[in-house]
């Protein structure tokens, strides 16, 4: 699967993410947008899917984001924000390409070496809710959230309107 692919999953699964800040990368003949990425920033706001692996070539990777295809519905409904932490490639929140601060800032944080597959789950109150060593389908992870008594209320809130 090659970048491009990557990419356009990524944005598929896409919902409004709010950057802590935009700096300017100057490329060879382009510039490059890149936001830092804080996840302390999205608390209250959005749960965070962190997918850590090596590269985009990794098999665990791939498998990953197949899993995703087709689910881009279920990431808005349940806030949830999709963040890609490659060791070799570049990294990406919700789409949108995140610096190497704060990738590394992610790696130390959650304590995930760049040789390592991992896919986390943070909710809205910023604890980790799950810790994976392998791929999981996107409906584990909705059934996941779906059964916390922070997104009932807002199913329930959302039936009133």
């Amino acid at each position: 699967m090659n970048n491009s692919v990557l990419i356009a999953l990524t944005l598929t699964a896409s919902i409004a993410l709010s950057p802590v800040s935009i700096a300017g990368v100057q490329g060879s003949t382009q510039t490059i947008k890149m936001s830092s990425f804080n996840l302390s920033s999205q608390q209250w706001q959005n749960r965070v899917l962190l997918v850590f692996a090596p590269s985009v070539d990794n098999r665990d990777y791939q498998q990953q984001m197949q899993l995703f295809e087709q689910h881009q519905n279920g990431f808005t409904d349940r806030d949830l924000v999709l963040v890609q932490v490659l060791a070799t490639d570049k990294s990406y929140a919700n789409g949108q390409l995140i610096n190497e601060s704060s990738v590394v800032n992610l790696r130390d944080r959650f304590g995930v070496d760049k040789d390592n597959f991992r896919v986390i789950l943070v909710g809205k109150d910023g604890g980790v809710k799950s810790h994976n060593t392998t791929p999981v389908p996107a409906t584990a992870i909705f059934e996941q959230i779906d059964a916390m008594p922070m997104r009932q209320q807002e199913i329930q809130e959302r039936k009133r309107k």
